[in-house]
């Protein structure tokens, strides 16, 4: 097992990814099968929104338990513009994005000397607030209790993306779009600025960067993010509804960063694996355990804390550091 493990670890990452990529364009058309395609769709949201939180809790190392709010933003800011006032899906996405990242700057900015579990907590309150907001409906235009339907579908140069396999490709298109600039972030000047206040914030202020200001920026470009999978969610399903955005979800988003690695982009994607495809898969073969798949999903986290903190696929720096700590000095 050992073996294989160092074989593939060794492989040039150019093949490996070129496989895996000629795998992902292909599925659809061997596979033929609605049901699996439409799952895969839904991982696909699910790791745009994992790769949102990654930014906030991963790079900038803040905790975040509220993020399915904006995600609640984003798919009701499409769901409002597209039946009131009849915008086009595609015209709604980048206003969807601005308009999470808008309520992100605007509930952020108050709360940025908190750290840690206070933090934390406040996120909470936060998404519990808009959930909320979204069922009493005190404007008469989130729909209250029965949500919102009739969302249309986006359409490309009049081609309206109905179909499973049509919508396949069109979250495929934002996946590799998040991944290119999730990595380009990453290597930045905004990302290594990121790197150091989650390393050492006292630190970091002492060295001239402007802590308050930086941290602004994850919550905002992680909560536009987050806009765009309620956008891309909302065509998809055509209808939405408080229920989707609750503290669960926000929950599930935070154990797919952590069970993953945090700040780690393909680590996102195995912890999207773990929490949204493999219940899936087992749904009809284990139906009874699925029952307490909170408690699993609980033991899960308690293990992994106490046995690979670091996630399934960590990080390229704790990889490092932990190849350091195996090579014996001289």
């Amino acid at each position: 097992m050992k073996a294989l493990w160092d074989y593939f670890r060794n492989l040039d990452r150019r093949i490996f990814y070129g496989v895996l990529l000629a795998v992902v364009l292909l599925f659809p058309l061997v596979v033929r099968n609605d049901y699996w395609i439409s799952t895969w769709v839904l991982f696909g949201i699910w790791a745009i929104l994992g790769l949102s939180l990654n930014i906030i809790v991963g790079y900038a190392g803040l905790f975040q338990l509220g993020h399915a709010a904006f995600w609640a933003v984003g798919a009701y800011t499409t769901a409002i513009l597209n039946i009131y006032l009849k915008v086009p899906i595609l015209v709604c996405l980048p206003i969807s994005a601005l308009v999470a990242a808008f309520f992100a700057v605007l509930i952020a900015r108050p709360i940025l000397h908190l750290r840690g579990d206070y933090l934390c907590i406040v996120t909470i309150g936060f998404g519990e607030i808009v959930r909320l907001f979204l069922y009493n409906d005190p404007f008469k235009i989130t729909g209250g209790v029965n949500g919102l339907r009739g969302i249309a579908r986006p359409s490309i140069f009049g081609l309206e993306i109905s179909t499973p396999t049509a919508y396949y490709y069109y979250v495929l298109f934002f996946v590799i779009i998040t991944i290119l600039a999730m990595q380009r972030l990453e290597n930045s000047r905004l990302g290594r600025a990121w790197n150091y206040i989650r390393e050492d914030e006292m630190a970091a202020e002492a060295m001239g960067i402007d802590t308050v200001k930086y941290k602004l920026l994850a919550f905002a470009i992680g909560a536009a993010w987050a806009g765009v999978a309620g956008n891309i969610y909302a065509s998809r399903y055509t209808v939405i509804a408080p229920e989707t955005f609750s503290f669960w979800n926000s929950v599930v988003m935070f154990c797919i960063v952590v069970l993953g690695g945090t700040g780690s982009i393909p680590g996102v994607f195995v912890g999207t694996l773990g929490m949204i495809l493999l219940p899936e898969v087992l749904r009809s073969i284990l139906s009874s355990i699925l029952e307490w798949r909170l408690l699993v999903f609980g033991i899960a986290m308690v293990i992994m804390m106490i046995f690979r903190p670091e996630g399934l696929w960590p990080h390229r720096r704790y990889r490092l550091e932990l190849r350091q700590e195996e090579t014996p000095s001289s």
